[in-house]
């Protein structure tokens, strides 16, 4: 897999469309920073560790619906294997006017747009998240 935070925004896509309550994905340090953020600005209900039949540590992944559709409406990769995007701190974008939310990999670590304007810190912008 040459992707796994692009495999895991595909997974809660099609999990979504398919009006499933939980995902499962393979576990990694940087796809749980991801859900901590998801988790904290209340994308999903959480998250949490197991393995699966073959003993390989996994991400069950309880997903968020309101009155029926999906609290997810757009969940879109920016920075790619093959071309990362890195943004200075005044230049982090801002999805739908503040509405939605950008995932930043920082040197402070994983954190919202907010956030990264808040602690003065630019870096890779993973994803966004409306």
């Amino acid at each position: 897999m040459n992707d796994p935070i692009g495999d895991m925004l595909t997974r809660i896509r099609n999990a979504q469309m398919r009006h499933k309550s939980t995902v499962s994905t393979p576990a990694s340090k940087l796809r749980a920073w991801v859900l901590d953020v998801l988790a904290d600005e209340g994308y999903i209900r959480g998250y949490e560790k197991g393995t699966d039949a073959n003993g390989h540590p996994t991400l069950e992944i309880s997903l968020k619906y309101y009155e029926g559709t999906p609290v997810i409406r757009e969940l879109q990769r920016v920075s790619k294997p093959g071309r990362r995007v890195y943004m200075a701190v005044h230049d982090v974008p801002q999805v739908r006017q503040g509405l939605g939310v950008s995932i930043v990999s920082t040197s402070k670590g994983v954190m919202s747009d907010a956030n990264a304007r808040s602690q003065n810190v630019g870096g890779e912008v993973l994803c966004t998240v409306f």
